[in-house]
């Protein structure tokens, strides 16, 4: 394998392990937002909750991904 090839895999290793860790902090914070007590099934105002909460979550994180991006790129400018 060629450097380059190993470098593409590393960062795809890297991107599904953000996601995973994205994927997870969500579920963990609308989780604790939106379910008061767990039990077998959602009710209709918990599944509501948890849909909107990710849905603030995402939008959230996609702002921040994408000034974070802009920011970099206008670093690497001025180099």
């Amino acid at each position: 394998m060629d450097t380059s090839t190993i470098m593409e895999q590393v960062k795809v290793q890297i991107a599904v392990a953000n996601a995973q860790e994205l994927l997870q902090r969500m579920t963990d914070k609308c989780f604790k937002k939106c379910i008061g007590k767990p039990g077998g099934t959602l009710d209709n105002s918990e599944q509501k909750c948890i849909a909107m909460c990710m849905d603030r979550y995402m939008d959230a994180w996609n702002t921040v991904s994408r000034t974070y991006n802009s920011r970099l790129q206008r670093e690497r400018a001025r180099m």
